[in-house]
């Protein structure tokens, strides 16, 4: 029996239907090549095929017990089914009676006891099968293996067949051609080019991240300048827009070290609220204690030590300002 998935309703009577050949012709090599890749497999280490899944727009995939595979095992097993394709070999396709399956080398047990089909790449193959397949395996065109995964206790192997395989080496290529234009390389040169820009990247970083620590040292001393004093204590607080938690903490980390200093430091992105509090000890407060403090009035959480702690939560535009403003308070109480 045959069940057709439909998208509109389907009025009573005979109808004609009309077989989309390009996706079956996908369908039939993908088919093929996963018959021709698990006996691949299985002659050459060995691993017999758990399950399948045949794809037409996207890679199919076959499962083994999990064992690692390396990139010369999975090179040979691609060479050997490429090898098979270009034999052009007859696949047949025929039925056997149950008391006579016995004589077919399948390479697994029929699922079913009777109306057993086979597909028989000639001479290379035996599959009980009810799928399409390409008549010759000169119709599966190529075979190329991407990728490997453990699936919990399987190893699963994505590959892809014929038209489908013409498709992505058609992006690929035309990927890779893009970038070799704007690096102005021949294809042959990519690597090169490739590992050239990513060496003078990472310098371009470094390089960034020193000028980074200066400017975060320098904004540091600025802020401490500019601190408002209360006995022995220096009250800073400061607030920015969209600026990350890492370098609302750098800049705390360089005020530490400052003699007196009590520090609040926001970053606030229109709902976000980032906070990093820090105190040296001639402040005479708590860091951890004043975060906290300050983080219940928004009903947020953080955590740290007595000189450097950070949090957040999330805050209305005036939630942000009455926290700004009792964190003043705190630090700078009236006289």
């Amino acid at each position: 029996m045959l069940v057709h998935v439909v998208d509109q309703d389907v009025p009573a009577g005979p109808l004609q239907a009309r077989i989309d050949p390009l996706r079956r012709l996908r369908a039939m090599q993908h088919h093929t090549a996963q018959h021709l890749l698990s006996q691949c497999f299985l002659r050459l280490f060995g691993l017999e095929t758990l399950s399948a899944n045949i794809n037409v727009d996207t890679p199919s995939t076959v499962d083994f017990a999990y064992t690692e595979l390396s990139p010369e095992q999975l090179r040979q097993v691609e060479e050997l089914a490429n090898q098979v394709v270009y034999e052009n070999r007859v696949v047949k396709s025929y039925y056997v009676a149950p008391e006579d399956i016995a004589r077919v080398p399948l390479r697994r047990p029929p699922k079913v006891s009777e109306n057993i089909r086979i597909i028989e790449i000639d001479g290379y193959d035996h599959s009980a099968c009810g799928g399409t397949h390409v008549p010759q395996t000169g119709m599966i065109g190529l075979v190329k293996i991407l990728r490997t995964e453990r699936q919990n206790e399987k190893t699963r192997v994505h590959f892809i067949a014929g038209w489908q395989a013409l498709e992505t080496f058609q992006a690929y290529h035309a990927i890779l051609g893009s970038l070799a234009g704007q690096l102005n390389v021949g294809l042959a040169e990519l690597p090169q080019a490739v590992q050239r820009q990513a060496e003078l990247l990472r310098a371009a970083q470094k390089e960034l991240q020193g000028l980074r620590l200066e400017h975060l040292g320098w904004e540091a001393r600025t802020l401490a300048e500019q601190a408002v004093p209360c006995g022995e204590r220096r009250g800073v607080v400061s607030s920015f827009e969209n600026r990350p938690v890492s370098e609302l903490r750098a800049l705390a980390d360089a005020m530490h070290g400052m003699p007196g200093i009590a520090a609040v430091l926001a970053g606030y992105d229109g709902q976000k609220l980032s906070l990093v509090a820090a105190c040296t000890p001639q402040s005479g407060l708590d860091a951890r204690q004043l975060l906290q403090t300050l983080l219940a009035e928004v009903g947020g959480r953080g955590g740290g030590d007595a000189q450097i702690a950070q949090g957040g939560g999330s805050a209305s535009p005036e939630q942000l300002q009455a926290l700004l403003e009792r964190a003043r308070q705190i630090m700078l109480p009236p006289a």
